[in-house]
């Protein structure tokens, strides 16, 4: 048997490893200080409507995602996505609904009365579902030191995989950094059941409930090394998104502002890399809890492979 030292905090590092720990290896987590990119994610398992922009590999690869954190994790939310846009943007929404597909058109009051008279029709995924990642992460780490796993910031005393994300460039050169902005807002006055993406021509955004009032707004996608506080233009432009799906939410509360640096590979896909003697899983681009599960899955037929050669 293997003994095997993951390198990462994030989504990529955690999946691998609780494969790692449900076949029975031996192995241990090296953390650092770097806060993950999937800590700031919005935890949308949103395989559908991600083909508007992404490789047919997401779409099929994705479907795999929910039933997997459904299996590890408490509160996946199966609710699905809802799309609306603007009047002034119809367009957008039939843009989308051209470039995508499992969905239907619906009235969206039908399913979130809080957009009662604001939208007059939107798309609705219903295969798809969302998590909170912070649950999500703070659980596999949590399950995998009750059985047994040490997590540590020392030197690695096994084969490496290594799954830092862009932390990671200085042995994987061709990884660019993908800048994204979050705010988490919490309002008592406006409530909805599931994640609810605004089609805009330039900043188009979502909004993903989570557990006491609290919803998280993002993402920006700037092509940028800079992990720097949020910027004015992406805050003003992720409040005013806010404020188109429900003046109410002019009133939540910021409470929390991040950013984080997602890393990506030319072809915006992940992949499991082998390259002298280290295991890479890494690229996750902005699909980081959609496609880690089969990322990990893969590396675990790899493995398999290298057992059996």
């Amino acid at each position: 048997m293997s003994h095997w030292s993951i390198l990462g905090n994030g989504v990529s590092a955690l999946c691998v490893a609780t494969l790692l720990a449900e076949r029975g290896e031996k192995l241990e987590v090296i953390t650092s200080d770097h806060q993950p990119a999937s800590w700031c994610a919005g935890g949308m398992l949103a395989p559908w409507c991600e083909a508007e922009s992404a490789p047919e590999e997401v779409i099929v690869w994705g479907q795999h995602s929910a039933a997997w954190w459904a299996d590890r994790i408490p509160g996946v939310q199966h609710q699905g996505t809802l799309v609306v846009a603007p009047p002034r943007d119809a367009r957008e929404l039939d843009r989308f609904a051209a470039m995508t597909r499992e969905h239907q058109w619906v009235d969206p009051e039908t399913l979130e009365p809080a957009l009662e008279k604001r939208f007059s029709r939107g798309l609705f995924f219903a295969g798809e579902a969302h998590l909170d990642p912070r649950i999500a992460l703070t659980t596999l780490r949590e399950q995998l030191i009750v059985s047994g796993v040490n997590f540590h910031s020392g030197p690695a005393t096994g084969r490496v995989i290594d799954c830092r994300g862009i932390h990671a460039r200085q042995a994987q050169p061709e990884l660019r950094a993908v800048r994204g902005e979050m705010i988490i807002l919490q309002s008592s006055e406006v409530s909805f059941s599931r994640p609810v993406r605004l089609l805009h021509p330039r900043f188009p955004c979502y909004l993903v409930p989570r557990e006491g009032g609290r919803f998280m707004l993002g993402a920006t996608m700037v092509e940028s090394d800079d992990n720097s506080v949020i910027s004015a233009r992406a805050m003003m432009e992720l409040l005013s998104a806010a404020y188109t799906l429900h003046p109410a939410l002019a009133e939540a509360r910021v409470i929390e502002s991040n950013t984080g640096l997602r890393p990506a590979y030319r072809c915006n896909l992940p992949q499991v890399r082998y390259e002298d003697g280290v295991f890479h899983v890494n690229g996750m681009y902005r699909h980081g809890f959609l496609l880690a599960p089969i990322m990990a899955e893969q590396l675990m037929q790899k493995l398999s492979q290298e057992n059996l050669a």
